[in-house]
């Protein structure tokens, strides 16, 4: 019978291993080889850390990745901040009739790609866009302001991509929460802040650390978004990497920049995980 159970884990196991052995792993040691190729000037290939170099050498390469990091932080706080109070609206304020609702509410604009959604944002917000028709007609404004290709909309735009992803792992901690604890920090005096910070927030932490974690990923791999909303100037690391595959076919120095990335991305999590006193298994589970 052990024998039995034994064989049905390794086949129900072997799939998964294959998946993540053959599209995770073995192509991140390919690049991880090719990140220390180099190809001199008669095109033999050496061994060689000048791929790393050329990114500190290369004052656009380094502050493009510094600011790719900080605003992939900053969209993971924002998230936060909007996706805790809708959560905490949906789980405890709400009538229950209406908490599937909401949450299909939530999902309905994810059930289309992330470039119908960030187009339908440029609609709105372009020159010729819906706000400024608007704004136009009701006397705000005298003429059309161009609210594409600035950092605050590239910002809002990563923002509303994320948000289901920080809402739904908090709506599931949230909905373990015991409404008698709020009901006797309210009897015995506490006000809205000190229900928020001891009680609300210590008990999502959970919640929130993994929710953090998959939008920080997203947002600091995220092509799309800062490309269309941020234009030209978005400056923003994945596409130094798309120029280095796709552009200037150095593969070898976009395999570089790639586990840079890789790199950075595993020491936020680290710390982010060190910081909130959480381990990864308690927070995926």
């Amino acid at each position: 019978m052990k024998k039995q159970k034994r064989w049905g884990l390794y086949f129900f196991l072997t799939p998964v291993l294959l998946w993540l052995f053959l599209l995770i792993v073995l192509p991140h040691i390919d690049l991880l080889i090719m990140s220390f190729r180099s190809e001199t000037i008669d095109g033999k290939a050496i061994w060689s850390p000048a791929n790393y170099l050329n990114f500190f050498e290369e004052p656009i390469y380094w502050l493009t990745f510094v600011r790719t990091a900080v605003y992939s932080i900053l969209v993971t706080f924002l998230t936060f901040v909007i996706a805790l109070p809708l959560a905490f609206y949906i789980t405890k304020v709400v009538a229950p009739r209406f908490q599937g609702f909401l949450l299909v509410l939530l999902l309905l604009p994810f059930w289309v790609s992330e470039l119908v959604r960030v187009y339908g944002w440029m609609i709105l917000l372009r020159e010729s866009g819906v706000i400024n028709h608007f704004m136009i007609k009701l006397g705000f404004l005298n003429q059309p302001v161009e609210m594409l290709y600035r950092d605050s909309t590239m910002i809002l735009g990563l923002v509303y991509t994320s948000m289901l992803f920080m809402v739904v792992p908090i709506v599931s901690v949230l909905e373990s929460l015991d409404n008698s604890l709020i009901e006797a920090a309210y009897d015995l005096g506490a006000n809205m802040w000190t229900i928020l910070f001891k009680i609300v927030i210590p008990h999502a932490t959970p919640g929130i650390v993994s929710g953090s974690i998959v939008v920080f990923m997203l947002t600091l791999g995220n092509y799309l978004t800062p490309n269309l909303m941020g234009g030209k100037n978005s400056l923003w690391f994945t596409e130094q990497i798309y120029n280095q595959f796709i552009a200037s076919f150095n593969w070898n120095q976009g395999s570089a920049f790639g586990f840079l990335l890789l790199v950075l991305s595993s020491l936020v999590v680290w710390l982010g995980l060190k910081l909130t006193k959480q381990n990864l298994r308690k927070v995926v589970q």
